[in-house]
């Protein structure tokens, strides 16, 4: 969560470089939308969490409704703190993050992605650093998925992943092998 200008330039850091953008581009030249949304989410944490003071009120509104407008224009339904830094969105289509889900570092996330509460549930998902969701996945309940893990695409995932550094697929998910990218447990 962002708590301070350095913490905002530091999570717009971490997502510029997981998007790959090397610096900055021309004004004149055409913006990438997923970029311009990013920074606009990072910019609605860091007006939300630092900037509370009612002279900061109109600026605030501004900010939030020009993040609303990318919001309806890319489909993405991405509420505020709740991505750590490092997010990486791969395509313009259909995300739904329920606003009160918990994702970690260095996310990359693919169209048609949901993450949200059980049909009888309260809980929502708890997901580690470093995991990959692939298109259509299905995330839900209160479950913990751990570190390094790799969910398939179109994978409804009901039940937790505790070990980290695994690929997990299918309806219902199950572990399918290792994750061949996970470095291993850290000394």
């Amino acid at each position: 969560m962002i708590r301070s200008r350095a913490d905002y330039l530091a999570y717009l850091e971490a997502d510029r470089t997981a998007l790959g953008r090397t610096g900055r581009a021309p004004l004149f030249l055409i913006q990438d939308p997923i970029w311009y949304f990013q920074r606009l989410l990072r910019k609605l944490e860091f007006f939300l969490n630092c900037r509370t003071s009612a002279l900061w009120w109109p600026l605030r509104m501004w900010v939030k409704y020009r993040y609303k407008c990318a919001r309806l224009r890319l489909g993405f339904n991405i509420p505020p703190n709740v991505i750590g830094p490092g997010l990486r969105l791969v395509h313009e289509g259909d995300i739904l993050i329920h606003n009160a889900a918990r994702i970690g570092s260095h996310l990359r996330m693919n169209i048609g992605v949901v993450i949200g509460i059980g049909s009888h549930e309260t809980a929502v998902p708890v997901i580690g650093d470093h995991v990959v969701i692939e298109p259509g996945a299905k995330i839900f309940g209160g479950i913990t998925i751990a570190d390094w893990t790799h969910i398939g695409a179109n994978a409804v995932v009901n039940k937790s992943v505790t070990e980290p550094g695994m690929i997990i697929a299918g309806v219902p998910a199950k572990v399918v092998k290792a994750n061949p990218l996970y470095p291993g447990p850290t000394a």
